[in-house]
């Protein structure tokens, strides 16, 4: 009964097999192979225009990289107050942005407030040399609370972005899982809704080790093609990535691992709704589910095989923990099986 991280699962057979299948043989290097132009040009069929595409190896560089790109002196990269690229990168992108910052924003359940975003950035819209000045906005979809920005959302963030000459980023660790989960098509949540760059993530979802950042405006791929190889994210032999690309987007492999792990989270969900010994804290949206609970409870479910993690309590979530209890988060991925899940279930009926 794992649930502590989509991390944890290793990768789809598919894409195994495509890594074993590429091992063999000579092609040429640093991303101008045969199979690297294949997967580029898919990824362009897949956001419906040409697109840049850059592989990286975390999801840490693919969001430290985008806003490097985007950077200036001085400049601030708004964010949620709890996004990934605030709590969850050591300060990654401050590092690569060589002393710029990370602005917060608050918004509840894991999405930026559209009124404070606007005042946070009309804050800093003169350019005060002593403050600072805008510089990006970056948006995680899906959340870290398992909550997805709707396409309404997106835009009204993205006409704060354009209003003030702003890139608009999107951390897609979990792309696949956000898209499923709006019914909507990659260009619909990207582009088309005024997203100008986006992390692009593969590795939660079954592959190995796939990260991409994409660019919409391909005449900025010269310089970022400089800022990657600066920060050591230019794989020499990168059709190991490009494999596993290949096969993650084969006959919709990606979306059908992305569809697996949401079902997984609402039949465990489920299993939550109906118990007598824990509760929802919030309705999942994508492949994170949240949970209040006794500590002892979760001891003893972790005692009986389970894994899990607690969690902070987010902006906006006003619900009652009583003593004694803690706020639990619960993560399915494409190796969840729907027995562990029934089996989690029978233990908190």
């Amino acid at each position: 009964m794992i649930f502590s991280s989509d991390n944890w699962a290793g990768a789809h057979p598919r894409v195994a097999a495509a890594l074993s299948t590429h091992a063999a043989g000579h092609d040429p290097a640093y991303g101008s192979g045969a199979l690297d132009a294949k997967v580029q040009a898919t990824f362009s069929e897949i956001f419906e225009r040409e697109v840049s595409v850059f592989f990286v190896g975390t999801g840490t560089a693919a969001n430290a990289l985008s806003l490097v790109s985007a950077n200036k002196p001085g400049g601030l990269s708004f964010c949620h107050r709890e996004s990934h690229v605030m709590d969850d990168e050591c300060g990654a992108p401050e590092y690569f942005m060589g002393g710029s910052r990370l602005f917060a924003v608050d918004g509840d359940l894991g999405r930026i407030n559209v009124e404070k975003l606007s005042t946070s950035v009309d804050r800093f819209a003169g350019e005060n040399v002593h403050a600072g000045r805008p510089a990006a906005i970056t948006i995680t979809q899906a959340t870290e609370v398992g909550t997805v920005y709707d396409l309404e959302h997106i835009r009204a963030i993205s006409s704060i972005a354009k209003n003030h000459s702003l890139p608009l980023h999107m951390d897609g660790a979990r792309f696949a899982n956000a898209l499923v989960s709006l019914g909507v098509s990659p260009a619909e949540m990207t582009w088309k809704s005024g997203v100008d760059m986006v992390s692009f993530g593969g590795t939660k979802n079954g592959c190995w080790c796939a990260e991409a950042v994409i660019l919409f405006d391909t005449d900025r791929a010269r310089e970022f093609a400089f800022i990657r190889k600066r920060a050591a994210q230019l794989f020499s032999k990168s059709r190991f990535i490009a494999a596993q690309f290949d096969a993650y987007f084969e006959d919709g492999l990606w979306l059908e691992t992305a569809t697996h792990a949401n079902a997984m989270a609402a039949r465990l969900a489920g299993h939550i709704r109906d118990s007598s010994k824990a509760r929802l804290a919030w309705e999942p949206e994508a492949n994170e589910v949240f949970a209040i609970m006794p500590v002892k409870l979760a001891e003893a479910l972790q005692d009986n095989g389970a894994r899990f993690y607690d969690w902070h309590t987010p902006h906006g979530f006003g619900a009652n923990i009583a003593p004694g209890e803690k706020l639990w988060r619960f993560v399915t991925g494409f190796a969840t099986a729907a027995e562990e899940v029934d089996r989690f279930g029978d233990l908190i009926s």
